[in-house]
C-alpha cells in the first residue's frame, strides 16, 4: 500500500512539473499568462482534456529548433486559436482549430514557438501576422 501511495505522489509531481513553468507574454497591450510546454511530453499532451482556459491564459509551445511544427486537436475539448511564431518573436500566421479533430494546422514558415489561446482571442485583440510577441526570450526548450 505504501508503494502505491508513493508512486501516485511521484506521478502527480512529475505530471504537474511538466506544466509548472509559466510566463507572462505581451502582444500589444494584451498580457497573457502562458503555461509553457517545452518538453516532448508536454508538447505532445498540450491542452488535451482541458475543459476551459481563463480569458487571457494560453499555452506556449517551445521547440528545440525552428521548423515546420504541425498541430492537431485530438482529445482537445475546447476550440482554440493558434499563433505560429518565428524565432525572432514575430507571428507568421494564425489558425482557428476545432475541438476534437485531427485536421493538421501548419505554420507558413519556420517557427520556434506556437501559442494556443481560446478561439477568437487573437481576432478579439486585433492580433495579425507580423505582430511581435514580447517575453519569449526566457522560454527555453527541454529536449
Amino acid at each position: 500500500m505504501r508503494w502505491s501511495v508513493i508512486f501516485i505522489l511521484f506521478y502527480l509531481a512529475t505530471a504537474q512539473s511538466a506544466w509548472s513553468e509559466e510566463l507572462m507574454l505581451r502582444i500589444g497591450t494584451a498580457r497573457i499568462n502562458a503555461t509553457v510546454a517545452s518538453t516532448p511530453e508536454s508538447r505532445q499532451r498540450g491542452l488535451m482534456h482541458i475543459r476551459q482556459l481563463c480569458e487571457n491564459c494560453g499555452m506556449l509551445f517551445v521547440f528545440p529548433q525552428a521548423g515546420k511544427h504541425n498541430f492537431w486537436m485530438k482529445d482537445t475539448q475546447l476550440p482554440l486559436s493558434i499563433a505560429f511564431i518565428s524565432a525572432n518573436g514575430v507571428i507568421i500566421n494564425l489558425s482557428e482549430m476545432k475541438a476534437n479533430t485531427t485536421v493538421t494546422h501548419s505554420p507558413q514558415g519556420l517557427v520556434l514557438y506556437a501559442l494556443e489561446m481560446n478561439k477568437g482571442w487573437f481576432e478579439k485583440h486585433g492580433v495579425k501576422p507580423d505582430t511581435r510577441v514580447e517575453g519569449l526570450q526566457t522560454a527555453l526548450p527541454s529536449h
